[in-house]
């Protein structure tokens, strides 16, 4: 599939992004071993003499890692190989015994596939180039205070799906929103607990800039950025560098990068290595992996309904706009909370209004997840239904709301009755009081009669404030402008 996009210059430069993303899989056990994969344990206490490459020991497949590759490759519209190899790239750093570590280069599992996503109200899509399985390596501890380090082999032998894109990003706006994207995805159907500051999501972002319809720059790597705000800033920081060079008269150098959240700065790390300096050669300890049509099926008969399918269903069940539909699949739990409150009120695109504006704000505000909304998706549809049917109007849903998100366990019908928010529904009572409005500001009528709209709004306000704000605003427009004519 063919991705255009609309050309966003920085200093007359356009920014080429792709992403490699480290996903580390939700398995009990590591990829090749029976060692535990818990996090926080006491270093090295879960790594065994295979994590640790002692002399005769030999890998043994995960079965659970694979069935989650290929639920990913499902989720994305892939190709699953039904032969993939595995293969030994080498290079020696203390983290790594075996001075390889076990990957897959020419055949990987995961091959192709896109993923699709808002920016703003664009929809964007991000071709992949393959996900490929793979062992994570050990840690280096520096304890600068003693002048040592040391290695913690716990992570060793976790297993990862690096997923590598095509270098479709334009923007670091858009680099973001693809990694929330992909975040969203991987922990929809379970095969990653997405906790960045545990290292279980971890992205790296392949940056450079050309001139408009020039060939691609020279990239720079910018490695394990485990949050969306330091991805952002970095991906920021470095176009800014690479614009600012090339301007000077320098050249760019491959290189692999770390971003200083302290500073808001890149640093080179090392000289960016190609597939050819790790010496790829296929592993002869692991024979092909062959995945079954069977499996293959099978595992899509467990799949839960995915965010696509799901967002797709909600504009044709429930008429939402695509947007909304979107948004309200960033997680299984906010679609349930949503589908869960639209068929009890019946007022979906009310519903859709409330979860991603009130709802949404307060969950932003108090850092929490869907999990944590005090108030049910049956409170939240009793009250859309009592802005449906005229007994509150907007402003006092707000209060009801505010009351509902500190009170647990709050009925909506005695909040409104304990405050005395029904809406004014005698038309008779409406008509006097606008009446009188009319009568205290005769210039606002005369300036009104004139052609001066705004003079209308003017009475608008006067009619709410002598009701106390309990008019229908809808009934005081008709009414009103019906006296006026």
């Amino acid at each position: 599939m063919s991705t255009t996009h609309k050309s966003l210059l920085v200093h007359g430069y356009e920014v080429v992004i792709g992403f490699e993303t480290h996903t580390q899989l939700a398995t009990q056990s590591k990829i090749f071993s029976r060692a535990p994969t818990a996090f926080g344990a006491e270093p090295n206490t879960q790594a065994c003499a295979v994590d640790l490459a002692l002399p005769g020991t030999l890998p043994v497949m995960n079965k659970a890692a694979v069935e989650l590759a290929i639920r990913l490759g499902l989720a994305l519209g892939s190709h699953i190989a039904e032969q993939s190899v595995f293969a030994r790239k080498n290079y020696f750093y203390p983290d790594l015994p075996k001075g390889y570590q076990i990957s897959q280069f020419e055949i990987p599992v995961v091959q192709g596939g896109e993923v699709s996503f808002f920016l703003g109200d664009e929809k964007k899509t991000v071709r992949l180039v393959r996900a490929h399985l793979e062992e994570d390596a050990g840690k280096s501890l520096h304890e600068d205070f003693i002048g040592q380090s040391g290695i913690d082999l716990n992570r060793a032998g976790t297993p990862l799906l690096e997923i590598v894109t095509e270098p479709d990003m334009r923007s670091s706006a858009e680099a973001v929103a693809y990694a929330k994207e992909l975040h969203k995805i991987v922990t929809w159907i379970g095969i990653c607990d997405g906790n960045m500051q545990e290292g279980s999501f971890r992205c790296d972002a392949n940056v450079s800039v050309r001139k408009p319809g020039g060939a691609l720059g020279t990239r720079r790597e910018i490695k394990n950025l485990n949050s969306f705000k330091f991805m952002q800033q970095a991906i920021d920081f470095e176009v800014r560098w690479q614009i600012e060079q090339i301007e000077d008269g320098n050249k760019i150098q491959q290189a692999t990068v770390l971003f200083d959240p302290d500073t808001g700065e890149t640093r080179a790390m090392r000289t960016k290595e190609d597939a050819a300096d790790y010496r790829y050669f296929p592993d002869p300890d692991l024979p092909p992996l062959v995945i079954g049509r069977d499996w293959v099926e099978q595992v899509r008969a467990d799949m839960p309904e995915l965010p696509r399918a799901m967002a797709e269903r909600l504009v044709r069940d429930y008429g939402l706009p695509e947007y909304d539909a979107t948004t309200l699949t960033q997680s299984p739990a906010m679609a349930a909370y949503f589908e869960t409150a639209a068929k009890a009120s019946g007022q979906a695109k009310l519903v859709s209004n409330w979860i991603m504006g009130e709802v949404s704000r307060r969950l932003n505000a108090d850092e929490g997840g869907m999990a944590s909304v005090p108030v049910s998706a049956a409170q939240l549809a009793a009250l859309i239904a009592r802005i449906a049917d005229g007994t509150i109007s907007n402003n006092a849903a707000k209060q009801v709301f505010d009351a509902l998100w500190t009170v647990e366990g709050s009925d909506v019908d005695a909040i409104i009755e304990a405050k005395g928010l029904k809406q004014m529904n005698d038309s008779g009572a409406l008509e006097k009081i606008i009446d009188e409005v009319m009568a205290a500001n005769a210039d606002n009528v005369a300036q009104f009669r004139a052609g001066k709209e705004k003079a209308f709004n003017a009475l608008v306000g006067q009619v709410m404030k002598a009701s106390k704000g309990k008019a229908n605003p809808q009934q005081v427009n008709d009414v009103l402008r019906q006296k006026l004519q």
